[in-house]
Order: structure tokens, then sequence, then C-alpha cells
């Protein structure tokens, strides 16, 4: 009993100093179960970091930034002060079709609703001037417009008028030249708004721009090595069976630069070449296709190491654009990955296979990476490393003596076959012609004598 007593006043002590490791240690001297030191709260579950010994620095978390084009597409930029807006009604056709659809039916409705009302004022007013609303049901009386009594009948003639209805229970007569000429005027207005009404859901029903949701982009961009290059790739898919012709890609950096003359460019843009010079940016998109950009000497990111690239802020702009097969019209489709969305190491999931008679594209690992090997140092350093490893073995070695340097038109017969230093040496000791084998030293010897005794 007093054993017991003593265990549990040394577990309170421990508990109280807040070592959990030499705690659990004593529990399984007494006989504690593993159950019962789950039940110990957490703060004395988990090991406890000595403050003393380790300082804990909070990495500054990177602020988020403001996107310049979002990842579907939309530009973040609000054009404010305007104070030409006239020029917006210059081009009414266009205006129209880049309003919102709240607002487009909303003038559609009204642009219609207004024409009916004003031809059908015009019709009311001659026929309150000729007197057909008061004499019009009198025998003999041969008004402007038949069975017009009021402005709603007005109002419903110029409908039947315009909209080519004809219910043939208000016709005109012959007996009135105003109004031939007003129909003949509203004919031709309403045509006109027909064509400019009609045209402008058509072409807003049919925008490319909705065609550009079936253009699909990764999530994230990578940088690793292809083909012993340092390339920065990201990829592109499209949805749909029907393809998109004269595909093209290019894209943008954005980030701030200040120039030597101390002028701050607070949204510079600098062309990333994807294969201009080359072609490969002409895409035949039938399947998803990693775009690749080779960080050299003109790239922006030649001096970027891994370190450097987490402290940039910058932000790649892509634009796929082409025309729609169906309709012909020029379709564009644009994304953007932020500085944290580039990812150092990494490679694209493969999303094709070939099953039996086709290819078939896995759309669930489109966006799929995977780590590889990578080089964490920029481009600039990897190419140095290896234009400098291969020269240093073939580095040759000095020679005590100096050589001068004599032109002999038979030295390039060495070139062909040569040979190392020792033998060289070898062979300028030796007097035996049938090894020089046709060399330098051969040709300097002086010429044998007769032999013969003086």
């Amino acid at each position: 009993m007093i054993g017991y007593l003593e265990g549990r006043h040394r577990e309170l002590q421990l508990r109280m100093a807040g070592d959990s490791r030499v705690l659990m240690d004593h529990n399984m001297e007494i006989g504690a179960t593993p159950a019962q030191v789950k039940k110990l709260p957490k703060h004395l579950r988990e090991p406890q970091i000595s403050t003393e010994r380790t300082h804990l620095i909070s990495e500054p978390l990177k602020k988020p930034r403001q996107r310049y084009v979002q990842k579907d597409g939309k530009c973040n930029v609000h054009h404010g002060n305007v104070q030409e807006t006239y020029r917006y009604l210059s081009d009414l056709f266009t205006t129209l079709v880049d309003l919102r659809w709240r607002f487009s039916l909303l003038i559609f409705t009204l642009v219609y609703v207004v024409n009916w009302l004003f031809f059908g004022f015009l019709w009311w007013l001659i026929a309150l001037i000729r007197g057909d609303l008061v004499h019009g049901d009198e025998e003999g009386w041969t008004p402007c417009v038949e069975n017009l009594n009021s402005f709603v009948s007005a109002f419903l003639f110029s409908i039947e008028t315009e909209t080519t209805i004809g219910y043939g229970y208000r016709v005109i007569t012959e007996r009135c030249p105003e109004g031939i000429v007003l129909l003949l005027v509203q004919a031709i207005l309403g045509s006109i708004v027909n064509a400019i009404m009609v045209g402008c859901m058509f072409v807003k029903i049919s925008q490319p721009k909705n065609r550009a949701e079936t253009l699909m982009f990764s999530n994230n961009a990578v940088i690793s090595v292809r083909d012993n290059k340092m390339c920065l790739m990201f990829r592109v898919g499209d949805l749909r069976n029907s393809h998109i012709v004269e595909a093209s890609i290019r894209a943008k950096l954005i980030r701030s630069q200040q120039t030597k003359e101390g002028e701050f460019i607070p949204l510079n843009q600098t062309d990333i070449n994807i294969g201009f010079d080359t072609g490969d940016d002409r895409l035949f998109l039938v399947s998803p296709l990693i775009i690749s950009h080779e960080i050299n000497e003109k790239s922006p990111f030649w001096e970027m190491s891994m370190a450097q690239m987490e402290k940039e802020e910058f932000e790649i702009v892509v634009i796929l654009e082409g025309m729609v097969e169906a309709t012909g019209m020029t379709c564009q489709a644009r994304s953007s990955y932020l500085d944290t969305e580039v990812l150092w190491g990494y490679r694209f999931t493969p999303v094709l296979s070939l099953e039996k008679g086709f290819y078939e594209v896995d759309y669930n690992n489109f966006h799929d990476v995977y780590e590889t090997n990578t080089p964490t140092c920029s481009a600039k350093e990897q190419i140095t490393k290896l234009r400098d490893e291969p020269l240093l073995p073939q580095l040759p070695l000095l020679s005590p003596k100096p050589k001068t340097q004599t032109f002999d038109p038979l030295d390039c017969l060495s070139e062909l076959n040569p040979l190392s230093q020792d033998e060289k040496m070898e062979e300028s000791d030796s007097g035996d012609r049938g090894e020089n084998n046709g060399s330098a030293a051969a040709l300097e010897e002086p010429p044998l004598t007769d032999g013969l005794p003086d």
C-alpha cells in the first residue's frame, strides 16, 4: 500500500513537470497499459520541445498577390475615369454584344416595345387628324385604317404591320397617302431594327469565348529537366471532338521591373519563347499537349534558381488562339500561373494510353504531377557546370621543355593516328627507323653514312 502511494505521488510530480517521455517509461515500470497512456492529455502525450536549445523561427508567409488574369481567362482590370464615353456609341453593335445577358435582353425588349409604341402613336395621330376616331362608324366614311378607333387598336396595328402578322381585321385604305408613306417608313425601319437585334442575339449566343470553356489548362506549371535542359512546362487540352483550327499558343511573364534610369514599371510584360522560332507554338490540339519553354540565355528564368524563385513575385499569362472548326470564328482562351503555382522539380503524369483500335485520354490525371530529380541551381549554373566538367580531363599535360612552333605539312598525318606523350619520347630516344611509322621525329634525323671505317 505504501509503495502504491509513493508511485502515485511520483506520477503526479512527473505530470506537473511535463515530461511525458519519462512518465511513459515509469508507467511501463509499474505495469501501465498503452491504453492508459493514450488517455493522458495531448500536451503530455506529445514530446515537448526544449525552447532553451531550439529557437523556432516562423518563416514569413507570402502575402496573397492580385492576379492580372484569372484562371478562367478573365482579365482582372477595371477601366475607371473614362471621360470619352461617346466612343462606346461609335461602335454600337460591339457595345450591345459585350453587354451582360440581363442588359441585352432588357435592351432587346425595350427597342421593340418603344418602336411599336412610336409607330402606334403615329397611326393614332393620323386617325385623330383625319377624324377617323369620331366619324369612323358613319356610313360612307372612308378611314385611313379600317377598324382603328382607339390608341390600343393603333398599337395593335403597328405590331401587325412590323411583324407582318396581318390578321386582316385592320387594313389600310388607298385613300390615305400619308398612311402609305408611314407604312413604307415603318417597314424599312422595322427591318433595320430586326437585323440589328437579331444579329446581336445571334453573335452573343455563338460567341467564340463560349468555345473556350472546353479548353483546359493545367492548374500548375512545372520546372524540370528535359533532354538535359531546364524547361518550364504546362499542359493544355481540348474536351471537344471538333478541333481548333490553326491553334497557336504564346506566353507572357508579368512582373514589376525597375529600369536602369530608375523608372518603375508595375506590370511589365516579357515574352516567353515557347517555340516561335521553331514552329512548336503551332499546335495540333487533338490530345492534351505539354507546352515546353527552354530556359536558355534569352529566357527570363535563366539566372533564377529554386531559392530565388520562391522569393520572386511574378505571373505567367498563357494565351491559346485558334479558329472554331464549326463556325470559323476566332477563339481565344487564357489562363495564368502565379509564382506559387510554378512547381520546381515536378513532371506531368501521362494521360494518353493505347487501347484496342484507339487512343484514350484520361482527364482524371490531367492536373496530376509527380516529383522528379531536378537540380536546385539555376539553368545558367547548370549549363556552366556541364561545360566545365568534360573539359577538365582533356587538358594537355605541361611539358618541362618548351617546344618551338614549326610548321610541317606532314604533321596532319600524326593527327590521324595520335600517339601518347610517352610513346613520342621513346621514339625520339630510339634510333630504330622501322618503328617511326612516318612520324616527324624520323624526318628530323640526319642521313646515314656508309658505315665504312675511315
